[in-house]
């Protein structure tokens, strides 16, 4: 037993007062639970293409497998309504995008023309957003740009939160971005949610260090759904 709970000058209440006050997180963490997250197997064919000219490239190391989130967290993503700033792909259909699929080959991707792109996931109801799982082309070892992911209740995006942003020089015009950039491998990138609120989720890109073509193989969104 802790020795607080045996001190003469502490009443029972006022010592359990003082614990709680001396371990947020301990008690903060039966509110949270381990996200559990399917990857698919690596997939690089030949040799990567050397990444130069990258700001804020982070270091190679352990990929994140899992994140803390709020306990009653589901998937809410899978084959739900997936739009963009192209109507029609020059490579497969959007509907891949959200349809449980992240292998790397051929056929499970999504290709959108040159420069600034989006696609869209409308989650159908709203809901607290835990993570957003992003897998943009793990097929070679590629750093995608401009990389923001926003939340929103507007599927037009007038006002929105932003969960993740890379963009270090503000292409986008949402303001310039403090998150690495990093190197595209079948783990993809599991981004927090920061509690934000919205039933339509949008994630943003603009080219990679390859070309300026801009590439999704799936977009999983976790989180609770509204009561």
């Amino acid at each position: 037993m802790h020795p607080l709970l045996h001190s003469p000058r502490l009443g029972l209440a006022a010592a359990f007062a003082v614990l709680a006050a001396a371990a947020p997180a301990a008690f903060a963490d039966t509110a949270k639970e381990e996200l559990k997250v399917e990857f698919p197997k690596a997939q690089f064919v030949g040799t990567p293409v050397p990444v130069g000219g990258i700001k804020n490239l982070e270091a190679t190391g352990k990929p994140i497998k899992t994140l803390p989130v709020a306990k009653g967290t589901v998937l809410l993503s899978n084959e739900k309504e997936v739009t963009s700033s192209e109507t029609a792909p020059s490579i497969g259909d959007l509907a891949l995008v959200s349809d449980g699929d992240k292998d790397g080959a051929d056929g499970s991707f999504v290709e959108l023309g040159p420069g600034q792109q989006w696609v869209q996931i409308d989650l159908g109801t709203p809901a607290t957003i835990s993570a957003v799982g992003l897998w943009h082309f793990h097929k070679q070892a590629r750093v995608y740009k401009d990389v923001v992911i926003e939340v929103s209740n507007d599927p037009e995006f007038k006002t929105s939160t932003i969960i993740f942003n890379n963009d270090d020089d503000n292409s986008l015009g949402k303001g310039a971005g403090k998150d690495p950039s990093y190197v595209e491998t079948n783990h993809g990138r599991l981004i927090g949610g920061k509690e934000a609120k919205g039933q339509y989720v949008r994630a943003w890109s603009n080219g990679n260090h390859v070309d300026d073509l801009n590439h999704y193989v799936e977009i999983e969104v976790y989180g609770v759904p509204a009561k």
